[in-house]
């Protein structure tokens, strides 16, 4: 029986990275690009800005679309050219001063190879699971740490905090400081689970939607926390509540951290 079910679980794997290879096959035919040095920083600037740019059209209809205003948390607000372009300024000076530099260390350190066999689907999955619930925790307490420290507030998160309602783009109006502990939890998770390079682009992907999602001043019905069952993602509403009271929701995505120490609100109802 023990060998029937191992036997099963073997098909099992191997029908998941036989799912997920020809998609491997594709990316690896361009290894040159993936295998570069600058590939980092310009796969997250693209799939960032991506995924900015409809909820910066969807701002700049929202005035004359009525039914837009539905689904925004501020209806009576619409972030302006002079909030937007600073945020997007910041983001690319980062990226290309700081965020470059790093990465051609890393590189340099050790490059980055590319294996022949995709990963299996469950582990895929798994990892992203392990890996969003780790930067859940360690973002939890750098930012219980940094709101609860005035200096470290001053110093590092409060540049984060100067548009009380939020917008896509001022996901990444951080300090530098910010900028760099995000991204450290973010390499030491992957690197500490071993995970496949298939995976972490997926993983990179899924991470700055939803930090895009929560900063985004829109909910929908679509929307994560909609998705999620049982109140265990807090989402867009629940990021939300943080910028406006400070003192509470510290956890980016899920509600778990909050609830145990007792600073989890929930935004009323419309």
């Amino acid at each position: 029986m023990g060998g029937h079910n191992s036997s099963e679980l073997h098909v099992l794997c191997s029908s998941g990275q036989l799912f997920l290879q020809p998609l491997w096959d594709r990316l690896k035919t361009w290894e040159a690009l993936i295998q570069s040095p600058f590939f980092p920083v310009f796969f997250s600037i693209t799939t960032y800005l991506g995924f900015c740019l409809p909820f910066v059209v969807l701002d700049v209809l929202c005035p004359w679309v009525p039914t837009l205003r539905r689904y925004k948390i501020h209806p009576d607000f619409s972030p302006s050219v002079w909030q937007l372009l600073p945020c997007l300024g910041q983001t690319l000076y980062q990226h290309v001063v700081f965020v470059l530099p790093m990465t051609l260390l890393h590189w340099a350190a050790s490059p980055v190879l590319l294996p022949p066999e995709a990963p299996e689907l469950l582990q895929v999955v798994r990892h992203i699971v392990l890996c969003l619930l780790l930067f859940d925790t360690e973002f939890f307490m750098w930012h219980v740490l940094h709101h609860k420290v005035p200096w470290l507030y001053r110093t590092f998160h409060k540049m984060h905090h100067q548009n009380s309602s939020s917008f896509a783009l001022a996901t990444q109006y951080m300090s530098v400081g910010e900028l760099v502990s995000l991204g450290f939890f973010d390499m030491v998770n992957v690197m500490l689970l071993r995970c496949h390079p298939l995976t972490v682009l997926i993983f990179h992907v899924v991470n700055i939607w939803l930090s895009v999602e929560d900063h985004s001043g829109y909910d929908f019905p679509w929307s994560t926390h909609r998705l999620v069952p049982f109140g265990w993602y807090g989402g867009v509403t629940h990021h939300d509540l943080h910028h406006s009271q400070f003192n509470c929701n510290f956890a980016p995505y899920f509600t778990h951290w909050d609830r145990i120490l007792g600073t989890l609100r929930f935004a009323h109802a419309k």
